[in-house]
């Protein structure tokens, strides 16, 4: 649309619908919102954090990708070449296991399908939620360039990841070894460290004995895992305990299997903690496993990949482990070796996606060595190089886990992900790792077969702020929007990508992957509740667009969000949201009747003006000044605030009224200001709400005169010193204070705004006495007047209502406001009333049996009701002595 089809006739109620629909296909077809249209402009630069591939998007995605909007549009607008990159992630556990619950529901597994035809599985799923992804990012308005769209397991960033490993490698900082990992039993894969969520769990304590083999007695130890018991290879206790000294070295006897096990000294023990001695069990707990590399113990495996006990078990062997302790207890416990059980509250590890419980299992794997990447993301964060956290703590949380970080175990056992880029000879007993797919083994010509595993998911994330924008190669697109500028995410994913993607930058790239990294927290529900699918709390942005529509939805959740701090969903301030966009419409459709024929060459303020039309432009300049300021500091809900004042009390309660004035008067030349300064506002408004409202901001703009296609590339407003006024905002402010006033009075004697009244204004100086004349007319219109006397040294009238405002006092005749016999008789069966509920409560609390038997919160609310009971009678009691005089 442009100025030759504009029109100034505007529907009477906004619909949402309707204009989300049209105005995302209008700006898709124009291209606007693709980057590098502006060769010579500075760059500005969001990878968008790729939301899994598993489902649809949920109301933590909205927040968190409105942001970022907010951010690309105002720096569009600023005339950067703005690039906000889209793309969605593999997930590869997640999305494994959505899969193969699917093929459960028709009674198959990905082994009946084998591999690849489970893979093409995979890759429709991906299609398919792709898609619907797409569908909500345009429902909700994001200003994506499609163009540049990237997915973590297309050729290109598959390209990256190779590459990336290779170089690992090479470098010894990739490695394949035994170790103790995290094992999901029911995905059947490994888990990093931070893919494990802990939760509090009512358990056991169990207490077992176990006999030494010569000379009797026995050694007491104690665990929450018996069934692991059966891959114990020693017991471990401290060197300088005295009362085990004599007996390291010495062997015991494992119960149940009847297995000799040694006794072993070393410092891992903790003399004071229970017995002082500690079952060894190297291939099922990480700090057994380390005592066990120390001391050479055997590593016996006791359990298979699905959690059932295997053949170490011995008699328990096909038993499912849960099943195994309680048949291991009972059984220990008849031959008497399970000498007590203690309840026991304990942090158990569960899979962060299948929500199995974590087995500690000895398993070999691939790895990635972190501490030499630490320490370059270390070095750059402390010389002052690295990225500002916003809010600036969440460096130190970042800090402290990468000054403690562990190795990193890449593998998974999956089928769906990056596959390891190894391969085996059988043949000769060599593993090549390259870049491309390997055929025959270079060593001695045999057929090889490829690692079966895939790598962990968020390490092609950890690649995202580089890899999409086509690195390895000198990409056009690396070297102009490379470093990026700001990451936005929530702080339950620092360990998880934030601190990966740091890393990997400064290895491969030897620069920080963004500027800041502005961290959000989560979307809570009204209650403060954490949202999931068994409380049933979630939130579909879907549904709140369907009821409310997207700019109250992204209005809310943007503006309701403070840095690092969780948020609160409510239903009733979308509501609120909803109503200020409808504020928002119905003063532009107000303002647009009266703009008939103004073109963009009519609008000139730089004519002589009003005191309005004065302060309204100083306001907006302020607002402009104070919302840029903002978004560059994200400060979204101080924005909000400001723009929602702005715009709902300064421009619609005050500005527009004021301006009734003008466009319905004979003043032509005054009218020709209004409806310019009117534009004008209604225009840079339009632009300021466009960010954070951006179709209901387009639909209005449309219908304004304007120059230029489209909103989304309309200029930024900028902070102009000419249009500060403060003998405006002075003036304004005297006018202001003083209609409040007389509308308080109004309000307090129920005299409603159709009845006319007196009104005396004596003013302190003339200064304030050639305001008062200048806008003689404001004061008639907004304070309802019959007969106003503005001057110095005027007297208070008899039985009159009084206020005191900056610069004058007021004085309301009482007769001509209210009968004031009537209002004294009303006000004498107030206080009636009154006196009875002092009375009342009087009498309760000085009941002795009341007191001593109600609880404290309700006396004291009691007391509350007493004093503002008591506290109003005395303020009837004062407007009946000033009625009678």
């Amino acid at each position: 649309m442009t100025e030759m089809n504009r029109t100034t006739e505007m529907p009477t109620t906004y619909e949402p619908k309707a204009a989300e629909r049209k105005w995302y296909d209008f700006w898709m077809q124009g291209n606007f919102f693709k980057a590098g249209n502006r060769p010579d402009a500075e760059t500005y630069t969001i990878v968008i954090p790729p939301p899994n591939v598993t489902g649809m998007l949920h109301i933590g995605h909205a927040l968190d990708f409105t942001l970022q909007d907010i951010m690309v549009r105002t720096k569009r607008m600023q005339g950067y070449d703005a690039l906000w990159l889209p793309g969605s992630d593999h997930a590869g556990i997640a999305t494994q296991t959505k899969v193969e619950q699917k093929l459960r529901e028709e009674g198959l597994s990905r082994y009946d399908l084998g591999r690849e035809k489970f893979l093409e599985k995979v890759w429709e799923w991906k299609e398919h939620y792709a898609g619907s992804i797409h569908e909500q990012w345009a429902k909700m308005g994001f200003s994506l360039d499609y163009s540049r769209e990237r997915f973590t397991l297309d050729e290109g960033l598959s390209r990256s990841v190779r590459e990336v490993f290779v170089r690992l490698y090479d470098k010894g900082l990739i490695y394949r070894g035994k170790k103790i990992i995290n094992w999901d039993p029911l995905a059947r894969t490994a888990l990093s460290d931070i893919e494990v969520e802990y939760k509090e769990m009512q358990g056991a304590l169990y207490h077992l004995q176990y006999p030494l083999k010569e000379g009797g007695g026995y050694i007491t130890v104690a665990t929450t895992r018996p069934e692991t018991m059966l891959g114990d290879t020693a017991v471990a206790v401290h060197p300088e305990d005295e009362r085990y000294k004599h007996l390291i070295g010495q062997s015991l006897v494992l119960p149940v299997l009847g297995r000799e096990i040694p006794i072993i000294a070393d410092e891992y023990v903790e003399k004071e903690f229970g017995s002082g001695a500690v079952k060894i069990t190297p291939a099922h707990d990480p700090n057994d496993f380390e005592v066990g590399l120390r001391h050479g113990l055997p590593q016996i495996v006791v359990m298979d990949e699905t959690g059932t006990m295997n053949e170490q078990a011995g008699p328990y062997q096909g038993l499912d482990r849960a099943e195994c302790r309680k048949r291991i207890v009972k059984d220990m416990q008849d031959q008497g070796v399970c000498v007590r059980i203690e309840e026991h509250v304990h942090q158990v590890g569960h899979s962060e996606r299948s929500g199995a419980v974590v087995e500690p299992y000895l398993s070999t794997q691939w790895f990635v060595s972190m501490k030499p990447l630490a320490e370059k993301a270390i070095e750059a964060q402390k010389a002052g190089r690295g990225v500002t956290f916003v809010p600036d703590r969440f460096e130190k949380i970042y800090l402290h886990w990468i000054e403690n970080v562990r190795d990193w175990c890449i593998s998974r056992q999956l089928w769906w992900g990056h596959r390891i880029p190894a391969w085996y000879c059988d043949a000769c007993g060599s593993m090549h790792v390259s870049r491309e797919d390997a055929a025959a083994c270079p060593s001695c010509g045999g057929e090889l077969r490829q690692d079966e595993d895939v790598l962990d998911t968020w390490f092609s994330s950890a690649l995202w702020p580089f890899s999409t924008l086509g690195w390895p190669e000198d990409s056009e697109d690396m070297k102009r929007f490379y470093p990026t500028d700001v990451l936005v995410t929530g702080y339950d994913i620092i360990y998880f990508w934030v601190a990966r993607m740091i890393f990997t930058a400064l290895e491969f790239t030897e620069r920080i992957p963004f500027k800041d990294v502005l961290i959000h927290g989560l979307v809570r529900d009204a209650e403060g509740r954490k949202m999931s699918k068994s409380l049933g709390n979630g939130v579909d942005p879907l549904d709140v667009i369907e009821q409310y529509g997207a700019d109250a939805m992204r209005f809310m959740i943007s503006t309701s969000s403070t840095p690092g701090q969780d948020l609160r969903f409510r239903w009733e301030k979308v509501e609120q949201s909803r109503n200020f966009a409808n504020k928002i419409w119905n003063a532009s459709r107000f303002a647009l009747m009266n703009l008939e024929g103004v073109t963009p060459a009519d609008i000139d303020i730089r004519m002589p003006l009003g005191t309005a039309d004065k302060w309204i432009l100083h306001r907006l300049n302020e607002t402009v000044r104070d919302v840029t300021r903002l978004i560059d500091g994200y400060e979204f809900g101080e924005t909000g605030r400001l723009l929602y004042n702005f715009i709902w009390d300064d421009l619609c309660d005050w500005y527009i009224e004021f301006a009734k004035l003008n466009l319905y008067g004979e003043d032509e030349a005054a009218k020709r200001a209004t409806q310019s300064v009117l534009a004008y506002v209604l225009d840079r408004t339009q632009r300021l709400i466009h960010p954070f409202m951006p179709f209901i901001s387009e639909e209005i703009w449309q219908h304004l005169p304007h120059e230029g296609e489209t909103i989304t590339l309309a200029p930024w407003p900028v902070y102009d010193s000419a249009l500060e006024s403060a003998d405006a905002v002075r003036e304004m402010g005297l006018l202001m204070e003083m209609i409040r006033a007389v509308r308080n009075i109004r309000a307090e004697v129920n005299v409603p705004m159709s009845k006319k009244i007196d009104l005396l204004v004596n003013v302190s100086g003339e200064a304030e006495l050639a305001i008062l004349n200048r806008n003689e007319e404001f004061v008639r219109r907004f304070c309802g007047t019959s007969n106003l006397e503005i001057g110095l040294g005027l007297s208070a009238p008899d039985k009159a209502m009084t206020a005191v405002v900056t610069g004058a006092e007021l004085y309301l005749p009482l007769a001509g406001l209210i009968d004031i016999s009537q209002e004294i008789a009303r006000l004498e069966k107030e206080l009636q009333t009154l006196n009875g509920e002092v009375e009342r409560i009087d009498k309760k609390l000085a009941n002795e049996g009341f007191v001593a038997k109600a609880p404290t919160k309700v006396i004291d609310e009691e007391k509350a009701k007493m004093k503002d009971y008591a506290d109003k009678r005395d303020k009837v009691l004062a407007r009946i002595a000033e009625l009678r005089g």
